[in-house]
């Protein structure tokens, strides 16, 4: 069973940036669509959803198929109509945005479809026939989930291994509060769970700490990995033990499943120019940090992160210093109050005599978060790449019967990617346990 978060969070503080449609809105919506043929947003969709079949059902009143076109290629479909970036997947491919009209907004009309099938509880899909394997699957993640419920399809018993006592990842406890919130995620995972009969899952187990993973060879038939990546990097330097310095991940979990306050902080520095640097800048502003400015050694056209993120950040009251790197901290009284910066050159070198100070009496580091693939190092058969689990195409490692998907593999990319690394690995496994 998935465990249930707290009521009281401090994500609570935040509205849906992306209200749902009424039933009005997405018929109307649905009926704009031209039902491509060749449809460029299937193509980009990692996990190809036949988005015009989708999209069809809707505007004729198949709500029922509708959800089960996107559940059968994506069966997390619910949480990533909402934490998708469908402005450089699906959206962004749109025919209508070679026509100069504006394009289908396919992740509200997934959405609405999604949230329906949560409403009335309709189920779709039953446990195959037993095969008599059992797979075990580290990490309670998209990855995992994706890949247990493709599996259980396929007859395979699986368990999943979770280090915490909540399921569901990023997904849980990483996600921005304004795109969804954890205890939607959680109502996601238990409806995954109770979609399909015989998802074993076992929480606050670590591996390999409490079942090694000889134990796991020897216990199981095939294993996939499936965990996330590891704490945040921190910034090195003078003053970088000063309190108020955080991991912009350790952060934003704090929001998602406490109650993390600003009372008292009235500026915020945002170190690093990725996406979760992005939602950090949009949360410290929404949880009412007078001022917040995002610190970044770049150029704004040349961001890491999304573009529409950081328009929604300036909109909101944000600011950047570009082209700006951070070399150390100053403090007061043991605690943070600004970060010692200096301008850099075209090609990102410190321009001399430069140094200045942006006040800040919290300072959230969003430069990268550590990968976990070393754990699996000395593994035979397992080989790790900067950090990163090398597979082939399908998730398949060099040690026979043991397979990867999600950050663990592709360094954290998108829910969507780990939705669909973890089917594609379950859809491989099966092959390797039935010798097809």
């Amino acid at each position: 069973m998935a465990t249930s978060v707290k009521a009281d969070r401090s994500e609570n503080a935040f509205d849906d940036f992306k209200p749902a449609y009424s039933r009005a809105q997405a018929e109307a919506e649905a009926n704009r669509c031209l039902y491509c043929e060749d449809a460029p947003c299937t193509q980009v969709c990692p996990t190809h959803i036949n988005i015009p079949e989708f999209i069809r059902k809707i505007s004729t009143g198949n709500l029922k198929g509708s959800a089960k076109t996107i559940f059968e290629s994506n069966i997390l479909g619910m949480s990533c109509a909402r934490v998708c970036p469908v402005e450089v997947l699906c959206v962004g491919d749109c025919v209508f945005t070679k026509m100069d009209a504006p394009p289908i907004q396919i992740g509200k009309l997934q959405r609405y479809a999604t949230d329906l099938a949560f409403e009335k509880n309709w189920r779709y899909f039953e446990a195959g026939e037993d095969s008599g394997k059992r797979v075990a699957l580290i990490g309670g993640g998209p990855a995992s989930l994706a890949a247990a419920h493709e599996l259980r399809r396929r007859g395979h018993a699986t368990v999943i291994f979770e280090k915490s006592d909540v399921l569901g990842g990023l997904n849980t406890w990483g996600v921005a509060p304004y795109k969804m919130k954890a205890d939607r995620a959680v109502e996601e995972v238990q409806w995954v769970l109770d979609d399909i009969e015989g998802i074993e899952v076992r929480t606050n187990v670590t591996i390999p700490d409490d079942i090694s993973f000889e134990q796991l060879d020897a216990d199981y038939d095939a294993v996939f990995i499936g965990f996330g990546l590891g704490p945040d990097k921190m910034l090195r330097g003078p003053g970088d033990t000063l309190d108020g310095i955080e991991g912009a991940v350790d952060w934003i979990e704090r929001i998602k499943l406490g109650t993390e306050s600003l009372d008292g902080v009235q500026k915020v520095a945002i170190l690093g120019g990725g996406n979760t640097a992005l939602d950090v800048v949009r949360e410290a502003r929404g949880l009412g940090a007078e001022e917040v400015v995002m610190v970044y050694r770049g150029v704004e056209d040349a961001m890491s992160g999304y573009q529409h993120e950081w328009s929604a950040g300036k909109n909101e009251g944000a600011r950047a210093a570009w082209r700006t790197q951070p070399i150390g901290f100053v403090g007061d009284g043991g605690r943070v109050s600004g970060v010692t910066c200096v301008r850099v050159d075209d090609d990102k070198r410190p321009i001399d005599g430069t140094e200045f100070v942006i006040d800040a009496d919290l300072v959230l580091v969003a430069i990268g978060q550590s990968k976990l693939g070393a754990l699996l190092a000395e593994l035979d058969g397992i080989a790790v790449q900067w950090g990163r689990v090398v597979t082939d195409d399908d998730g398949a490692t060099g040690r026979p019967g043991w397979y990867a998907g999600g950050d663990c593999r592709n360094g954290g990319k998108e829910v969507v990617n780990a939705v669909a690394e973890g089917k594609t690995a379950a859809i491989a496994i099966d092959a390797y346990l039935t010798g097809a």
